[in-house]
């Protein structure tokens, strides 16, 4: 038998007993954890129209994006210790939700605004966010997933949507433009995303002062709320927008609605780069 046909039909087979998928990284997973998600990924379909499980999915078509999007739902759903029912109610929910689409394309000013990526990319993603969201700190992971595949292709650029909701978030918003101003934004933007649910005034001037920014003229910044004017026209522009919550992202314009998830988003980046 030749060797593809043999290993096709490996493939087509050894799905339901497979401990590891292509694409499905168990990594940090205990092994109870890990058999929950493999009992789960063994049971429950891709949604892509194949009519296969979805580890059946992952080993013969390792190219698909939904498996792949879906299998990491599963894992990452199985870290946090639930059953295998929950697991598959809650992958049912997640399922059934309509995919991620972009609304028509509009303009957003961007000038001056920090950048993650290349100056000349090919697609823009505008962020619109809030250093207290729970919610903007787990995108910012995806988002230096997105930067890390599309290292030439995308860049991101950082708007302040700060919400009223959220005490320091404003503080935080004015102190990480103050942080750009000195070529540090994105230091200080990951450590107040890192430590999101302890932002006080105290903290941001530890963190500031961590990433080696000159604090004289840090703390002249805040104490003059030198920034403020500029997060209240960021904010103002998110609203012509359309900025309901945050996070908020646009591609290339155009609103993104839908969880911001590297394997949900990078099929629109792929589409965008044909255009």
């Amino acid at each position: 038998m030749p060797f593809a046909v043999a290993a096709l039909c490996l493939a087509q087979s050894g799905w339901q007993t497979a401990t590891t998928l292509p694409a499905v990284d168990f990594t940090g997973l205990s092994t109870t954890a890990r058999d929950a998600a493999l009992t789960v990924l063994r049971s429950e379909s891709c949604t892509c129209g194949c009519s296969m499980k979805l580890a059946e999915c992952r080993m013969n078509d390792p190219t698909c994006a939904v498996s792949r999007r879906l299998s990491a739902f599963v894992v990452k759903d199985a870290s946090t210790g639930k059953s295998v029912a929950a697991l598959k109610t809650n992958f049912k929910n997640y399922a059934s939700e309509p995919p991620p689409v972009l609304d028509p394309p509009i303009k957003i000013a961007v000038d001056g605004d920090p950048i993650k990526g290349p100056a000349n990319a090919k697609v823009t993603i505008v962020e619109f966010s809030d250093f207290q969201c729970p919610f903007c700190a787990k995108a910012a992971g995806e988002v230096a997933l997105l930067v890390q595949k599309y290292p030439k292709d995308v860049r991101v650029i950082f708007k302040q949507f700060p919400l009223d909701t959220h005490s320091q978030a404003a503080l935080a918003a004015e102190a990480s433009l103050a942080a750009q101003a000195q070529g540090k934004f994105w230091e200080l933007h990951d450590k107040m995303y890192a430590n999101f649910r302890s932002i006080t005034p105290v903290r941001i001037q530890t963190w500031a002062q961590e990433t080696g920014l000159d604090m004289t003229r840090f703390k002249a910044d805040l104490d003059s709320h030198k920034y403020k004017a500029r997060v209240v026209s960021e904010e103002h522009q998110g609203e012509v927008a359309g900025v309901e919550g945050t996070p908020t992202f646009f591609i290339d314009g155009k609103k993104f609605n839908g969880l911001f998830e590297a394997d949900a988003v990078a099929p629109l980046i792929a589409e965008e780069l044909k255009h």
